[in-house]
């Protein structure tokens, strides 16, 4: 093996890749574009909760269940109304998100010492929204009630009870961008690595150069290695400049190790520039390269436990998810970014990216040969 044909063939690739005026955006505009938009997308923080609202008792003690309601910034008032059949309307034409009715009982209920009933409606359409929503009115309605107990009976009551102490560790605010931005700075990192690593061989095929490198004294691995290694220096890049613009714009905490998340980085590029390379050495056209490259994204994204919990998945699935690159790269960097866990727990991850790397490389390696058809 030549180290002096390798470093050639890298400065010919960084040449051809920064030649093109149009890979530019994409190599530095792209991915903070991108995680400006998915950094604030992809969130499941439930906030401006639309309610439609029908008060049919009228009473001291239904406008005070309103101002309560009111009072909470997550929910906003948007229609007082008059009949449910324009409360039906309104959740149908997503116009509000929940639907309050009070019943014309309610304060004589509370008067009398008997349990008042409301009337709850949920826009459903959005099932794991809707549960967030009917929990927060449910916490609401509590706050109500214990509020409305200590003035029906002020008179103090002393019984054993447990009060929880509770702390959120790594996320005391429960803020979802913790937990999705590191995420997106993974998916990105795979993304792009994915997307132009799959252009690699197709590219010479299409511009007519393959020849020239068929003719040189360049040997497989050699011709393979030169053509990752500028896209390993590329992805490395791109790394710090999201990692610093997720700090610094999103605030997330980096409480880790960089450097060993630039080292995880490199074992991941392992099984993600294999992958491209196996498209690249399978796919006659960019185009087939890239419709070919959606049939990897698409499962690695709905696989890897970025939004949807492994665990939730079925059995069957939960075992194709071990094949799944993104999976453990997941783990790793947010471990890294919230965490700080160091070696001594990501070596399990790290160790799967290796093989997995390892088998994916060796057989993009394999399956290249030095010629045209």
């Amino acid at each position: 093996m030549s180290w002096l044909r390798i470093r050639e063939l890298v400065r010919k690739e960084f040449i051809q890749l920064f030649r093109d005026k149009k890979n530019r955006p994409l190599l530095v505009i792209a991915p903070l574009v991108q995680l400006i938009v998915f950094g604030y997308v992809v969130t499941t923080d439930v906030r401006n909760i639309r309610v439609g609202l029908i008060d049919q008792d009228r009473t001291p003690e239904s406008r005070r269940l309103i101002d309560t309601i009111n009072a909470n910034k997550t929910f906003q008032i948007t229609h007082y109304l008059d009949h449910p059949r324009e409360l039906d309307r309104l959740l149908f034409q997503r116009k509000i998100n929940l639907g309050f009715k009070i019943p014309p009982d309610f304060s004589s209920r509370i008067r009398r010492g008997d349990t008042a009933e409301i009337q709850i409606l949920a826009d459903g359409s959005m099932s794991n929204m809707a549960a967030i929503r009917i929990a927060y009115s449910t916490t609401l309605l509590e706050r109500f009630n214990i509020q409305l107990l200590r003035e029906l009976h002020p008179q103090r009551i002393d019984y054993g009870e447990i009060d929880g102490r509770i702390r959120t560790w790594y996320n005391p605010n429960l803020d979802s961008q913790y937990f999705y931005v590191p995420g997106i700075v993974a998916f990105l990192v795979m993304l792009l690595s994915l997307l132009f690593t799959s252009m690699a061989i197709v590219r010479e095929k299409e511009a007519g150069t393959m020849e020239q490198l068929i003719v040189t004294p360049l040997k497989p691995f050699e011709l393979i290695l030169g053509k990752t290694i500028p896209f390993i220096i590329i992805a490395q890049a791109q790394m710090v400049m999201v990692i610093a613009f997720a700090i610094l714009w999103f605030k997330i905490p980096m409480v880790g190790n960089a450097f060993l998340l630039l080292g995880a980085t490199c074992i991941f590029l392992l099984s993600t520039l294999g992958i491209g390379l196996f498209i690249s050495t399978v796919s006659q056209t960019q185009q087939q390269a890239m419709m070919t490259n959606f049939f990897f994204i698409l499962p690695f994204f709905m696989l890897s436990g970025f939004v949807f919990p492994i665990a939730n998945m079925p059995t069957v699935v939960q075992w194709l998810t071990y094949l799944n690159p993104l999976r453990y790269f997941l783990l790793i960097i947010r471990g890294i970014f919230l965490k700080g866990t160091g070696l001594e727990i990501l070596w399990p991850q790290l160790l799967a990216l290796m093989i997995l790397g390892g088998v994916v490389f060796t057989g993009a390696v394999n399956r290249f040969r030095k010629r045209l058809d």
